[in-house]
């Protein structure tokens, strides 16, 4: 990302001219910033043998799996179809970590289809799995009682968390695993989403050591993911190489006391691609009320859902006037419900301060590269963006603009 003459430049491209070429509005990707992301992570973390996953929930497009598998990333699945997509993109299946949530005998029955390793995060799920492969291996996701994140609804640990099974059931864990001939290869966690203090990650690290020093035999611990990126101007990056350091010192002390030199896990996803990521959407309507001026856009909660869902802020970019004069809007989609606001938190709207904006102005809406087009939806019957990825003055499309006729293209036409 790149101001040059009061104009955003993605990949080295004008932000208005990706607009002008593919339409609007569009996600767009900087394959650069990917690559950079994977690369400090590696980086940061010293000890010898770590193994990264791409939490794909976060980004499913096949091509931006592609870029992270070619800088050594494996893929965090969670669901049947994230496995195939995997697949699909080339990923090996011993690369490939299915966690799902809830899962049917089925979900059960196609990861292992394709020789994918399961996660199991239930005392039920362990006689489940056992019944269908008897005398195979899982991992068993452990509760450490540490939950962290930017928002309530992404807490994944604690005891308000329906995630994993909880620490303190170690013996029934292994009972099961026995009466299956289950060898429990790996211990997961995962705690939330958004965190960028590393005293609470090594925490909940901590937890976790501890009680997988209680199982025999592990190939793995795996943390999961949860390392935050700044959303807000005023907000730090993490210390990834501090981070990098502390997390490395504890995996060393822990094979020390394991007496092994185990493999550690990570999945990060919102940490790799979010910044990477921009929704650029067209000025249709500016018009105000006594109280504020809203600046009306052609895209909505429809596209990026997190301001609604979750208040979540992410800062917006004018990118036809990336240095002008400063004024206080809330900016809007074209949504018909009072929640379509891009400029909101928790309770309510919040004015923003962005540079001057007039109508046909093409706004940029950052960190949308985790949780945007994968949470997307075709609500009040709008089809969703395309995406591109951008990098060395190119951009190439990675997923075409939805049509109408892809809209009811599941749909039984029944004649009248």
């Amino acid at each position: 990302m790149q101001t040059k003459n009061n104009k955003l430049y993605l990949g080295g491209l004008p932000a208005e001219d990706l607009l002008e070429e593919h339409g609007s509005p569009l996600y767009v990707y900087e394959e650069d910033k990917l690559r950079e992301q994977v690369r400090k992570l590696f980086q940061a973390l010293s000890y010898p043998r770590v193994k990264l996953l791409f939490a794909c929930k976060a980004n499913p497009n096949i091509e931006v799996i592609k870029v992270l598998n070619s800088e050594g990333m494996g893929i965090d699945a969670v669901s049947p179809g994230e496995v195939k997509l995997a697949l699909l993109a080339g990923v090996n299946p011993e690369e490939i970590l299915y966690t799902g949530n809830n899962s049917s005998e089925q979900d059960f029955k196609e990861a292992m289809a394709h020789r994918v390793l399961c996660t199991i995060g239930s005392l039920s799920q362990i006689d489940k799995y056992g019944k269908l492969f008897p005398n195979t291996k899982i991992a068993v996701r452990i509760n450490p009682d540490v939950g962290a994140g930017e928002h309530g609804h992404l807490i994944t640990g604690g005891p308000d968390s329906k995630f994993g099974i909880y620490y303190d059931q170690v013996d029934e864990i292994k009972h099961r695993a026995a009466r299956h001939g289950l060898k429990i290869a790996g211990i997961h966690s995962h705690i939330g989403s958004g965190i960028l203090d590393t005293a609470t990650y090594i925490k909940a690290m901590n937890m976790v050591t501890k009680t997988a020093k209680e199982f025999e035999e592990l190939e793995f611990v795996d943390f999961g993911g949860g390392i935050g990126v700044p959303y807000r101007p005023d907000q730090q990056e993490i210390d990834i190489k501090g981070f990098g350091e502390d997390v490395s010192t504890l995996m060393r002390v822990f094979a020390r006391d394991y007496g092994s030199e185990i493999e550690f896990r990570f999945e990060p996803g919102k940490y790799v691609s979010s910044q990477a990521g921009f929704l650029l959407a067209a000025v249709t309507n500016i018009k105000t009320n006594p109280k504020h001026k809203f600046v009306g856009t052609d895209t909505g909660f429809n596209h990026l859902i997190r301001p609604t869902m979750y208040g979540a802020y992410h800062h917006i970019l004018n990118t036809t006037n990336m240095e002008g004069e400063k004024e206080k809007v809330l900016v809007a989609g074209n949504i018909c419900e009072s929640g379509d606001l891009f400029t909101r938190d928790e309770d309510g709207p919040v004015d923003r301060e962005i540079p001057r904006i007039k109508e046909g102005d093409v706004l940029a809406v950052c960190n949308a590269g985790a949780y945007g087009f994968a949470m997307s939806s075709q609500y009040i019957m709008r089809p969703r963006p395309a995406e591109v990825m951008v990098g060395g003055g190119k951009s190439r499309l990675i997923r075409r603009r939805e049509t109408f006729e892809d809209l009811i293209a599941t749909q039984k036409l029944q004649k009248v």
